[in-house]
């Protein structure tokens, strides 16, 4: 069968193109490090890779969940931390108005301390973390939790809910604290509780002991209740710091294995995306030398006429 020279020629132009185009896809791949280029190369591997680069977008949205978390539980704890404080000096306070030898205008200057100290923990109980959202109100994050009203009269104004943030595939953890809970349980109220007391030492007569002996004053009493309702609140404080620890240990935990899921995650792609050099190399210079030849070849066809055959 005969061949025509313009079939020639389009068949070895077709095949050198072909060949150079091999040989850029393969300098592409060289140059960018990916075994192949577009999804139609190698579409099961595409399909796999972008399933996992999908994954491990999440994976990264949970850690940045997981470190906003971990402020705000800083914060809680943060807030709860000096909450302690003043109430463990607060008790302090309470006890030393038993003293028998205060004078009256010590006991009133004890009442303006400690109305001070009313105002300064409605402050503590209206804490925000970094963002500005309220730590003790619930869901209300952008509403203050507890608003004060002469005289010492403290209203909760959140909710009993519990903000939560999706940590990791199957976790959510609350940022979140019900201040009523804390503060303001059905027992107790923190706030009624100081100025109920503040109240008290305003008044002489309750600190007189009345007879019979065996009867115990206002003042004792008054001692006694604020020192029960004092410590049952710094049990819910203490409740409360050792939840938030709690939560920002398993933070650090979910951190270790989110770390480590997406190591295997950037393992997988390098499996699915990354080139072997060698193998890439080897394959250029082979693909190199078939085009040399070939084109080598159509020259000397396309130089050939019949003159070249005549002696």
């Amino acid at each position: 069968m005969r061949i025509s020279t313009s079939i020639l020629y389009e068949l070895s132009g077709t095949q050198i193109s072909n060949l150079q185009s091999a040989v850029n896809a393969t300098q592409q791949q060289i140059a960018t490090g990916k075994s192949f280029l577009k999804p139609s190369d190698n579409a099961i591997a595409a399909a796999q890779a972008l399933t996992v680069t999908q994954s491990q977008a999440v994976n990264a949205q949970f850690a940045v969940n997981r470190q906003y978390a971990k402020d705000s539980l800083t914060s809680v704890d943060g807030a709860l931390s000096s909450v302690t404080d003043m109430l463990q000096s607060l008790k302090t306070t309470v006890l030393s108005a038993g003293d028998p030898n205060m004078s009256d205008a010590n006991r009133a200057a004890m009442a303006t301390n400690i109305r001070a100290q009313l105002t300064n923990l409605v402050g503590m109980a209206n804490a925000t973390d970094g963002s500005g959202h309220y730590l003790f109100s619930g869901y209300h994050t952008t509403t203050a939790p507890f608003v004060e009203q002469p005289p010492g009269t403290v209203t909760y104004v959140g909710d009993q809910g519990q903000r939560q943030l999706q940590v990791d595939n199957s976790t959510q953890i609350g940022v979140s604290e019900s201040g009523q809970a804390i503060f303001q349980t059905n027992a107790q109220d923190i706030f009624k509780t100081l100025n109920n007391f503040a109240n008290l030492l305003d008044n002489p007569s309750a600190v007189t002991t009345i007879t019979p002996p065996n009867t115990v004053s206002d003042l004792t009493v008054g001692i006694q209740t604020a020192n029960t309702n004092i410590a049952a609140t710094l049990d819910n404080v203490l409740t409360a710091r050792a939840s938030t620890g709690s939560k920002i240990n398993e933070l650090s935990s979910l951190d270790t294995s989110g770390s480590d899921r997406d190591v295997q995650y950037s393992q997988t792609l390098s499996n699915l995306q990354d080139l072997d050099y060698a193998k890439a190399v080897t394959s250029l210079t082979q693909q190199q030398t078939t085009l040399q030849a070939a084109q080598q070849s159509f020259v000397k066809i396309a130089s050939l006429s019949l003159f070249n055959y005549i002696n």
